[in-house]
């Protein structure tokens, strides 16, 4: 008789773990429920799982299941094996995956007080099939002891070392390695791309025209950097918090948490030690200005997170307010003060940005579902028309603002030739009526920085903005 083949769930058969999604769906809507997860761990694992289960409900179509590991179970069921799924997850969840899959002849799963994992996972298997009476399918350390009693081992997905200790067993048969690099994981996790949003922090120091002092521009990189790592912090927990809605999106749900390429376990090990990191350099370094005002971004962002982006014009406020934010921070980094034709050019190009953003994925929505409301936005596709109409006035007003600064008299003590600034005033309306003008056409990428970093145009224009004030000089 041929041994049953028994796989585990998380980490194995899907690229994550239903602990940490069940915990983040429980405290995305109210933080403050942080506390009561602990409470219940303290109980014990299984009492935790068990609370858990019954305040957030399995959701296993969304899930991001190993396509290998499937093929390998299809191939031995229809070789006439039975297939058991046991896990260390609730039997609510376990049960829905099995339902949903319809793969599995029987489900072995955490349950009242018995924490299925490890020991306690080998003995309830030894006591169902016997010693060496199964064949399993595991991923992890904890899944050891159960590879020693198994008759024939496949290691999936393993950890650095895990496949050596694994192998002496003697039993591995099969060892299917993470697809995906570390590093090209991280980067996109991290995203590394958003980091030249943080070239905002030089704008101050450089329309002061004190770039060239070696301490200021020290100062000032020391800041571009701690923005970074706060703001890598911050997308980090946005994406573990917005894991549904990632993999509802044609293209967010290859992002490294919703797709299960990177764990949830190192996100939630490494979002809080960037921040750490981000406000010890701040504070040693920096003027504790610059701490309040990274303070304040590092809030803001987190509000947005938990549910501002969710209100309609309130989101895309919050969107400028961050982008200024990085604005103020540059200014404080060096204490160099910041003018109002700074914050008023800023006001109105940020809330154009902002607007293109949303606009964008309701164009996306539109194509890819026929219209409604995007998931987790409180936006209609009926609304496209007056996001438009506000997001170019806002552009043209932030041209407006450039025009009046020409005018000032400061301007004329910046500047020998102000005049070439007009230069300018044309360049930038051709580049946001052109930003607008794809984003209609629906050519524009969700997040109108990132393209306008990717666009050659785009960054031909910003090459000749740069050289027009420089003649200005």
């Amino acid at each position: 008789m041929v041994s049953p083949l028994v796989v585990d769930l998380d980490g194995t058969l899907i690229r994550t773990d239903l602990l940490f999604e069940s915990a983040l769906r429980f405290i995305r809507t109210g933080p403050l429920r942080i506390f009561l997860l602990f409470y219940w761990l303290f109980q014990g694992k299984a009492f935790l799982k068990q609370r858990l289960a019954e305040a957030v409900n399995p959701l296993p179509e969304l899930l991001p299941y190993d396509q290998r590991v499937l093929d390998y179970i299809e191939g031995e069921r229809a070789a006439g094996r039975r297939i058991i799924l046991a896990t260390a997850s609730h039997s609510l969840y376990a049960h829905a995956v099995a339902e949903y899959l319809g793969l599995f002849d029987e489900v072995m799963a955490t349950e009242g007080k018995c924490n299925l994992s490890a020991k306690t996972k080998r003995d309830a298997l030894i006591e169902a099939f016997g010693e060496k009476g199964f064949d399993y399918m595991g991923n992890a350390h904890g899944d050891i002891p159960v590879w020693v009693a198994a008759e024939k081992a496949v290691v999936v997905n393993p950890s650095p070392g895990l496949t050596a200790r694994a192998e002496k067993t003697g039993n591995v048969v099969l060892v299917l390695k993470k697809e995906a690099s570390f590093f090209s994981v991280w980067p996109k996790a991290l995203r590394l791309h958003q980091w030249v949003k943080n070239f905002l922090i030089f704008v101050p120091l450089l329309a002061s025209h004190r770039m060239l002092e070696p301490g200021l521009f020290l100062q000032a990189l020391l800041a571009f950097f701690c923005f970074g790592l706060c703001a890598s912090s911050v997308y980090l927990l946005n994406d573990m918090l917005d894991l549904e809605e990632d993999r509802r999106h044609p293209s967010k749900r290859m992002r490294p948490f919703a797709s299960g390429a990177l764990s949830l376990s190192m996100g939630f090990a490494v979002f809080p030690l960037l921040l750490l990191i981000s406000f010890l350099l701040s504070f040693l370094f920096l003027p504790i200005a610059f701490l309040f005002a990274l303070v304040a971004y590092y809030s803001l962002t987190l509000a947005y997170s938990f549910g501002l982006k969710r209100l309609v014009l309130v989101d895309v406020f919050t969107l400028a307010l961050l982008y200024t934010l990085r604005l103020v921070a540059g200014a404080l980094s060096v204490d160099v003060a910041l003018t109002f034709w700074i914050l008023a050019f800023s006001m109105f190009i940020f809330l154009s940005l902002a607007l293109v953003k949303r606009y964008a994925e309701l164009h996306l929505n539109l194509e890819n579902n026929g219209g409604g409301k995007p998931l987790g936005r409180g936006y209609h596709t009926e609304d496209m028309g007056l996001l438009l109409v506000m997001g170019v006035v806002a552009g043209y007003l932030c041209v407006l603002v450039l025009a009046l600064y020409i005018q000032d008299e400061a301007t004329s003590k910046l500047y020998a030739r102000p005049e070439w600034i007009w230069s300018a005033c044309i360049l930038l309306l051709f580049w946001i009526s052109r930003i607008w003008l794809l984003s209609h056409r629906g050519e524009m990428h969700d997040d109108p920085v990132v393209f306008a970093v990717r666009d050659k145009i785009s960054l031909a224009v910003g090459f000749l903005l740069g050289l027009i004030f420089w003649m200005a000089l």
